[in-house]
């Protein structure tokens, strides 16, 4: 089974992505003024997961 590679994630999409969620995580709800936010697949890709912004 071949890894599908990592390419890094453009700046306008981190941007995106934070905005849509309202700079909060989607796993345990804490906010950019609680932790560091970080950018990662909510279903790894190993399990399913996509590249695609939903």
């Amino acid at each position: 089974m071949s890894k599908t590679p990592r390419i890094p994630i453009p700046p306008e999409v981190k941007k995106y992505v934070l905005e849509r969620d309202n700079y909060q995580c989607k796993s345990c709800g804490k906010t950019n003024q609680q932790t560091i936010l970080n950018i990662d697949h909510i279903i790894p890709i190993a399990k399913g997961g996509s590249n695609d912004i939903k």
